[in-house]
């Protein structure tokens, strides 16, 4: 367990001297903050204000933003190491597989985590400096699903980092990964429905089993709980799943499906030629 955080703490250390960490910093911190300027929590947009409204323009960066600059700093976290020698010289030392796969998974995680959540909390400290309301419940809840998010997108860009040899082939992977789940909350699957004629309950389930189109609806419902912007959509998952239901399944099976994702890594890595 030491050498676990020993490694999380390495992982840490390298990507915080990294340049791209600065550009994820200025992405979530600057975008923020250019809400502020803009005076988004003192507009109203389809009846969002403050507070809301703030939280609701963030959802709408993260879902597009998030999950690739997850994806493309994560990918090269293992099959960099490995063309680098970097894998060899840290099983030279007493570290077990587990300990250097975890470890660096752990590091990694709170690298991805941590400054997409201050931003959030400084969003939220700002609206209520401006005189808003504290919405503690929008807090914790979407608190959660940014963490399932990224627990999701860091475990399918270390499984891809595990079954690839070469940081170009995960770059490449992991932006097909990202344009189809992208591609999948609404164009390609109302695309299939149009020219195919699938059943609407069939590409409902498939959306459902996208982690963007899950971080969305959950996201939605916690602003609007009657989902109206969604349309005709919005009755069967009601009347399907409910409210709190929603709110629970957008938390949980990104989170689920993260470390699904992140065990099968954990096994091929196991399993295959480590250099």
């Amino acid at each position: 367990m030491k050498n676990l955080f020993l490694i999380a703490k390495l992982d840490i250390k390298e990507s915080t001297r990294s340049k791209w960490f600065f550009v994820y910093l200025l992405v979530f911190g600057g975008l923020m903050a250019l809400f502020f300027v803009t005076g988004i929590t003192d507009s109203v947009v389809m009846g969002f204000t403050g507070l809301s409204r703030l939280l609701l323009v963030y959802m709408q960066v993260t879902i597009v933003i998030l999950p690739i600059f997850i994806l493309i700093t994560t990918v090269k976290s293992i099959s960099g190491d490995r063309e680098s020698a970097i894998l060899e010289y840290m099983l030279s030392f007493p570290v077990s597989l587990k300990e250097y796969y975890w470890g660096k998974m752990l590091g990694r995680f709170f690298i991805v985590f941590f400054p997409v959540f201050l931003a959030l909390v400084l969003g939220i400290v700002w609206g209520v400096f401006k005189g808003g309301e504290l919405p503690w419940k929008m807090l914790f809840v979407y608190s959660g699903f940014l963490f399932s998010l990224c627990a999701a997108f860091l475990g399918i860009a270390f499984f891809i980092s595990t079954i690839v040899k070469s940081h170009d082939v995960a770059l490449g992977a992991s932006f097909v990964v990202w344009i189809t789940l992208l591609a999948f909350i609404d164009i390609a699957l109302i695309g299939l429905m149009l020219a195919n004629r699938w059943n609407d309950d069939l590409i409902i389930a498939l959306s459902l089993l996208n982690p963007l189109e899950v971080f969305r609806v959950g996201a939605i419902s916690l602003f609007d709980p009657e989902l109206t912007v969604m349309g005709p959509v919005a009755y069967f998952l009601l009347d399907t799943f409910g409210h709190t239901m929603i709110l629970f399944y957008a938390v949980l099976y990104p989170l689920v499906l993260g470390i699904l994702f992140a065990m099968l890594g954990y096994y091929f890595f196991k399993k295959r030629d480590l250099l």
